[in-house]
């Protein structure tokens, strides 16, 4: 009780069937003329692509410019050409459409607007203006929640991995979630994006930072997870079980600026030098990371297991927890994710060096039981064949 805590929930959210077209609204309240859709190269052929930009095409008729060019895992060179369609078709606003990957790049696109002279590792945080270049975020997934986040994770060039860029004045001014546009998700990706709210709400819970509030909503992203992923997995035309995982996603997102904890460490670097989809990362570390917290994180687990529907009555918190890990691999077996790392093309040679790497990313850094290097490097090993 000696520290000052700080809490924050400034999103405008808009959810529901059709809430796509809020855009009207944002174009008002935020007297956007020209704004930069943002996505990656793979959206424009799908529905939800061609339902946003028909929206778009009525609240901006003519006056929307396209940028298609992030990758998968996004790098600090698409977002340097992401201003450049920025100023070169004299935009005032952003939308991003799609994944974290392009919600990400969207919002360090903000930055590079705000400093277009600094790359991202030299952008001064402690000048940030309190407002950034206005945004909607429009995800297409639900696992990220990168749309109410304050935070954007972009492969950095010049230090080899990815590095997280984090400020309040990075959240979207409006997040639009609406189900309809995650109906054509195919059940891989649901999957995957559906682990990832898993991981992002059970490390939080577990984080050792003081936010009541955000450990109350990540139980609810537990639960609703639990019991809506299997059916987006399994009929992607199921309209409740959509928009509950898309409020589960941006859920997690919230509780997560508490901060994460070690399966996002081991997660980031399976990207950045595999290419691995991260919510698949984090499905095949989540499992080794919460028996080595299990220590000290049990009653904590014990609250997910409930929230799980199993009894906990009568039994103790270790054991508890072990059945709350239990059902996280039940879980990812029923969604067809892969067990381990070997089955996902990493070598055990090159264990090493992504142990190194994942030491370097700040995520372990609040996980409730500290990690060292060799600590991550065991973790890995047991995620190579579980």
């Amino acid at each position: 009780m000696t520290e000052i805590s700080q809490f924050r929930f400034p999103t405008d959210v808009r959810y529901g069937a059709g809430a796509r077209s809020v855009l009207a609204e944002f174009a008002r309240k935020y007297r956007i003329h020209r704004p930069l859709l943002v996505t990656d190269s793979g959206l424009p052929q799908t529905e939800a692509f061609s339902l946003v930009a028909e929206r778009m095409k009525r609240d901006w008729p003519g006056a929307f410019a396209r940028f298609t060019g992030v990758h998968p895992n996004p790098t600090d060179r698409d977002v340097e050409d992401a201003l450049d369609a920025y100023t070169q078709h004299d935009c005032d606003g952003i939308v991003g459409l799609g994944g974290g990957s392009a919600l990400d790049a969207a919002k360090a696109l903000r930055l590079k607007v705000a400093f277009p002279d600094a790359g991202l590792m030299e952008i001064p945080f402690d000048d940030l203006p309190a407002t950034l270049t206005p945004m909607c975020a429009i995800p297409t997934t639900a696992g990220t929640g990168s749309e109410v986040g304050r935070s954007s994770v972009i492969t950095v060039s010049q230090i080899g991995r990815k590095a997280i860029f984090g400020a309040p004045p990075l959240m979207p001014e409006m997040a639009i979630l609406d189900p309809e546009l995650t109906v054509g998700l195919p059940p891989q990706l649901t999957a995957a994006t559906g682990m990832d709210a898993m991981t992002h709400a059970i490390e939080a819970l577990v984080c050792p930072v003081f936010h009541p509030m955000c450990d109350a909503i990540a139980l609810e992203a537990v639960r609703l997870v639990w019991n809506f992923l299997p059916r987006a997995y399994s009929n992607g035309a199921d309209i409740e079980a959509r928009g509950m995982m898309q409020m589960a996603a941006a859920m997690g997102a919230i509780a997560f600026q508490k901060d994460l904890g070690a399966a996002h460490s081991l997660s980031h670097p399976l990207s950045s030098e595999f290419g691995i989809h991260h919510g698949l990362a984090n499905a095949i570390c989540l499992v080794p990371v919460m028996k080595y917290n299990k220590a000290v994180s049990a009653a904590r687990y014990a609250r997910v297991a409930q929230c799980f529907g199993i009894n906990t009555l009568g039994i103790s918190e270790i054991e508890a927890a072990d059945r709350a890990i239990d059902a996280i691999a039940d879980l990812n077996e029923r969604i067809a994710m892969p067990k381990s790392l070997d089955q996902v093309g990493v070598k055990m040679d090159q264990l090493h060096m992504l142990a190194r790497k994942a030491f370097e990313d700040p995520c372990h850094q609040s996980n409730p039981r500290p990690c060292t290097e060799r600590d991550l490097l065991k973790l890995y090993k047991e995620a190579f064949k579980q």
